[in-house]
């Protein structure tokens, strides 16, 4: 009666708190304390990857190891539901020897309502320790400590709950504060690797090919690959998340190579899927191997589903935009696009000390392609142009029509000799081309200017180049003239 009044009391004291490590401490140290052991620990089941985990233990017990559901003492009590003793365990073939002085071992499974959250594995030096008595008794305890421990993770899940929500919230909101892509995906990473307390949060989208490009990234986890990157070869597990449109846990020590992040104990791959259509994909990385359980998922696919759509919508704005700075007729980048990149570019080269180049173009004699062959045919002389200048010119150039027959193109570090080589390339394509239904040669002139030797300012550049553009027409057109052939112009008449 004194030894159930004081598991009475024991019992009690499992049961006064919702905090899960001081439920485990407290079950240690009444099994400790009232029973007498040498040695104990508490391993709770891990659903996720079907182990169990050394959660907390004393004494020679070891405090972190993990066995397999089935395996050991532990995991055959898991198995069986009821406990199991080993009055030898130099005789047993199931013991998993962790201390060597251990003789017998008994493992009691804490369960609740038929389902094993964990077990109670005590310990002893000494051969057939455990009495009939106390095994009894400890069972009796190990049925208080089950509903303990499973009241302590309800709590603790709850908690998690709400916790989860109030990010999702903060989430959201930064999921509307941007219609920029770029800028959103910055705002993405860093609301994400906050709320949601991650080592590593990258955003990566999908180009028209497929490929996955890292756009954005945050967190003390850092990529093995740089920002604008692919992300890996083919048949790497994101793409495979990416087809499926589901998520996948990767465990790098197990994969025995890492998708994202150099270090990860876990990473979680979710694809960013918007009506259907995959975007891209959010890749969290956790240190721990037991970073991302299942018990998180929804909450994680719901943040996922929250930047697809924010994602999908800066897509739109983007092309929205991008329809505001193109030629409708030409296909290639108006006049407002025009004076908006000479700008960004000039400060990038005043910042950076580089160089940029422009050039004005001009086809000779247009009016009289319209009057003698009609605005039909006009107006396909300046696609054929356009597309002509397009394909002629590198990735970060660009051409933008300035108005009626008038081309301008922007050269990034590219200084005012090589910029007249480019003119006297396209004035060479154009004059060799033959247009469909005009029966004489199409022509342009081209005038160049370079920063920082024709000026500093947007005005001084185009100014320039606009000039040259002048004298080339005035020297017979067909040809072009800058700053660097003036002195002795060479015309292609």
């Amino acid at each position: 009666m004194q030894k159930i009044a004081i598991l009475y009391d024991a019992s009690q004291a499992v049961l006064s708190t919702f905090q899960l490590d001081e439920v485990l401490n407290q079950i240690l140290a009444i099994v400790r304390d009232y029973f007498h052991l040498e040695g104990a620990s508490v391993l709770l089941f891990d659903k996720d990857r079907t182990v169990l985990r050394v959660r907390l233990s004393f004494g020679k017990q070891p405090s972190s190891m993990e066995v397999p559901l089935g395996k050991g003492l532990t995991g055959a009590a898991v198995h069986q539901k009821r406990p199991i003793y080993s009055p030898d365990v130099t005789k047993d073939k199931r013991y998993i020897c962790a201390v060597e002085s251990t003789r017998s071992e008994l493992a009691i499974p804490l369960m609740v309502r038929d389902e094993v959250v964990g077990v109670l594995d005590c310990q002893s030096d000494q051969v057939d320790f455990f009495d009939t008595e106390t095994e009894d008794l400890l069972t009796l305890f190990a049925t208080q400590a089950s509903i303990g421990i499973s009241n302590a993770k309800i709590y603790s899940l709850e908690q998690k709950r709400a916790l989860q929500m109030s990010a999702i919230g903060a989430i959201a909101s930064k999921a509307t504060a941007s219609l920029k892509l770029e800028e959103l995906l910055v705002q993405l990473c860093m609301a994400i690797a906050t709320n949601l307390a991650l080592d590593g949060i990258s955003v990566l989208t999908c180009e028209p090919d497929g490929t996955l490009i890292l756009r954005a990234q945050e967190g003390s986890l850092k990529p093995v690959i740089e920002t604008s990157q692919a992300l890996l070869p083919e048949g790497n597990p994101a793409e495979r998340a990416l087809s499926r449109k589901k998520p996948v846990v990767l465990h790098p020590d197990l994969d025995s190579r890492p998708v994202l992040y150099e270090g990860a104990g876990s990473e979680l791959m979710l694809p960013l899927v918007s009506a259907g259509k995959p975007l891209g994909m959010i890749v969290m990385g956790a240190r721990s191997d037991t970073g991302f359980p299942e018990e998180d998922m929804q909450t994680l696919v719901s943040v996922a589903d929250i930047c697809a759509t924010a994602i999908q919508n800066a897509f739109y704005f983007q092309q929205v935009e991008a329809l505001a700075y193109v030629d409708g007729l030409t296909g290639v980048y108006n006049r407002r696009f025009f004076e908006r990149k000479i700008t960004e570019e000039l400060e990038r080269a005043a910042r950076y000390e580089g160089t940029l180049s422009v050039i004005m173009v001009d086809i000779d004699n247009f009016k009289k392609v319209n009057d003698e062959f009609g605005h039909l045919l006009g107006d396909e002389v300046l696609r054929t142009v356009a597309q002509i200048f397009a394909g002629a010119l590198r990735k970060p150039d660009h051409c933008c029509r300035y108005g009626g027959e008038e081309f301008s193109i922007i050269l990034p570090e590219t200084s005012g000799p090589k910029a007249l080589k480019v003119a006297e390339k396209l004035r060479g394509l154009i004059a060799d081309y033959d247009f469909p239904g005009i029966p004489r040669r199409i022509t342009i002139s081209a005038g160049v200017a370079d920063f920082p030797t024709c000026g500093t300012t947007r005005d001084d550049i185009v100014g320039a180049a606009d000039n040259c553009l002048y004298l080339a027409k005035q020297s017979g057109r067909n040809c072009v003239m800058s700053p660097y052939n003036m002195n002795t112009p060479k015309l292609f008449t």
